[in-house]
């Protein structure tokens, strides 16, 4: 008994030592977690964007037949495009949101000026397809801003805030609505 008695400081001491070094384990793979859940949400967005994309380039090979010149004015706009991948920042799908519809703006121009290419099979298909993949890509943003708020709370939040710091981990940005984000585009 003389033992346990001299030595029960010794002993809570590191059980403490355990519990602390068990809670920072559990909360860093959270952490890590978590994080894993943002960047794969944005990998999922950026699959949307790589098919709306495809989508589009369908469209403009169809506008080869009926207008070459401005076929190729668009060409060059999508080879402009940086391709995203799952660690993407939000302000890069931004930038490339706004490439994606001055050339779908564009194609409709030219749908416009070209009554038979706005006729056709393709044109029309491909409208549709690139309305689909707006919709996912709006629905993957979604699913992004709520792994996001989930992430940046389990960082914020104490205690788990200190190992957060200690890792370097950090705030991660939402998607934001914008005045061209409130309503869905209208394609057709």
């Amino acid at each position: 008994m003389g033992f346990l008695a001299n030595n029960i400081g010794f002993i809570l001491l590191m059980l403490l030592v355990v519990v602390v070094v068990l809670w920072a384990i559990s909360t860093y793979n959270q952490l890590i977690r978590a994080r894993e859940f943002v960047r794969n949400s944005m990998g999922q967005i950026s699959a949307q964007i790589e098919s709306r994309w495809d989508a589009l380039q369908n469209m403009i090979e169809g506008t080869k037949q009926y207008a070459e010149y401005e076929a190729k004015t668009l060409e060059s706009i999508t080879e402009q495009r940086a391709s995203l991948g799952q660690n993407a920042s939000v302000s890069e799908v931004n930038k490339d949101d706004q490439l994606f519809n001055q050339t779908m703006g564009r194609l409709l121009a030219i749908g416009e000026s070209y009554p038979d290419l706005k006729a056709s099979t393709v044109y029309q298909e491909t409208l549709k397809n690139v309305d689909r993949y707006e919709q996912q890509v709006r629905q993957s943003r979604m699913i992004f801003n709520d792994t996001v708020t989930k992430y940046n709370r389990i960082i914020q939040s104490v205690p788990s805030n200190i190992i957060a710091s200690l890792f370097s981990f950090t705030k991660e940005a939402y998607f934001e609505n914008t005045e061209t984000k409130t309503d869905m585009p209208s394609w057709s």
